[in-house]
């Protein structure tokens, strides 16, 4: 479908906005609050600070849009375009971008409560040192995004591709990666905490000092994932591969790997695996057999 031009009075009021921007005493902040602009094509307009709450921009045309500072409570942006758009510091609280083009958008310092994000094309996004919560991105493409320092609660990422995807020292805690497409994600310096990352592809990613307490991995694909100096608490490995994982100076304490493959998994001491659970369905590193038993030498990689 062709996007339609913007009505002449939405460019009457971009023009006051306009102005407002640079001087707040001769120009007027832009309020679309309900306003219906579905089709619409809004590229090279700036919609800085706008108020857009509860507007409707279904299959919209946003491409490169400066949104940044915008309201866009209960706003409706299902399969708009919004690549290389600029959302810094948005109001995002139960908008809708279920379908939306993401790809190279900046959502860094959103505040995103009970949004929908579900079949968002996210790729290379960025959000940045955001705050996430009760939101869905259930079958999100977000290859390659970046969302360092961000803080996600109660959030359904299930069965999404975040291959690649960077949360360096976010804040997880109960994110739902169930499924997940994970490979070479960077968990460094992170918090996860009950997370559930079940049946998830988490080959050669990266939790170097990671804090992970009590998160399912459960038959996920760990894979040469990097461990190093992880503080771990609890977690349920059961059928969960995990050859050629590396655990130097991590603290696995109550760590569950009953059912586990650690075979040829490096930097494993028998003080971390004494503190693990693992019994005769657990592959030790040495690919024999477990339970683990002390002086067994079975956490040596043959």
């Amino acid at each position: 479908m062709l996007s339609m031009a913007p009505p002449a009075n939405l460019l009457a009021l971009m023009r006051a906005h306009a102005r407002w921007l640079v001087s707040p005493t001769e120009g007027r902040q832009a309020d679309l609050s309900g306003w219906t602009l579905n089709d619409a094509d809004l590229t090279g307009m700036s919609l800085q600070r706008a108020v857009l709450t509860g507007a409707t921009f279904l299959d919209a045309n946003l491409a490169g849009v400066d949104l940044s500072g915008a309201i866009l409570t209960n706003a409706d942006l299902e399969r708009a375009n919004l690549n290389s758009a600029d959302l810094t510091g948005a109001d995002l609280n139960a908008a809708r971008f279920s379908g939306a083009w993401l790809q190279e958008a900046n959502l860094s310092e959103v505040k995103a409560v009970a949004a929908q994000f579900r079949l968002a094309r996210m790729i290379r996004a960025r959000m940045q040192d955001s705050t996430i919560q009760n939101a869905s991105f259930r079958q999100a493409e977000a290859a390659g995004a970046s969302f360092h320092e961000s803080r996600f609660y109660d959030v359904d990422c299930s069965d999404g591709d975040f291959t690649a995807a960077q949360f360096f020292h976010a804040r997880l805690q109960h994110v739902r990666f169930i499924g997940c497409a994970m490979g070479g994600g960077n968990f460094t310096g992170a918090k996860l905490d009950h997370c559930d990352f079940t049946r998830a592809v988490l080959a050669e990613a990266k939790f170097p000092r990671a804090e992970i307490v009590q998160c399912i991995f459960r038959d996920a694909n760990l894979r040469d994932c990097d461990f190093r100096e992880v503080r771990m608490r609890g977690g349920d490995f059961s059928g969960a591969v995990l050859t050629g994982a590396r655990f130097g100076a991590a603290q696995l304490t109550a760590a569950d790997f009953r059912g586990a493959n650690l075979r040829g998994a490096r930097e494993l001491t028998a003080e971390q695996l004494s503190k693990a659970f693992t019994d005769q369905s657990t592959v030790l590193p040495n690919g024999s057999s477990g339970p683990y038993m002390k002086k067994s030498g079975a956490e040596k990689v043959r």
